[in-house]
């Protein structure tokens, strides 16, 4: 999983934006990179069933499957 670029729009002023392979699946937010201060329930993310594109619920994070 790698981390692309921010872009506008939560309240910290920040969406985080991760490239993940499948070897990471089955995804769930937040994963284990993400620092505990910003935790929140873990949610698994039906990205292989929404057209390679997953936004979790509770901070935003977009994820998007790559073909690696």
């Amino acid at each position: 999983m790698t981390e692309k670029n921010t872009a506008p729009g939560t309240k910290s002023g920040t969406t985080q934006y991760y490239q993940v392979s499948k070897k990471n699946l089955p995804l769930y937010c937040p994963t284990e990179s993400m620092g505990l201060w910003n935790s929140h329930p873990r949610v698994y993310l039906p990205i292989e069933d929404s057209n390679g594109v997953a936004k979790c619920p509770y901070c935003g994070t977009e994820f998007k499957l790559t073909d690696e």
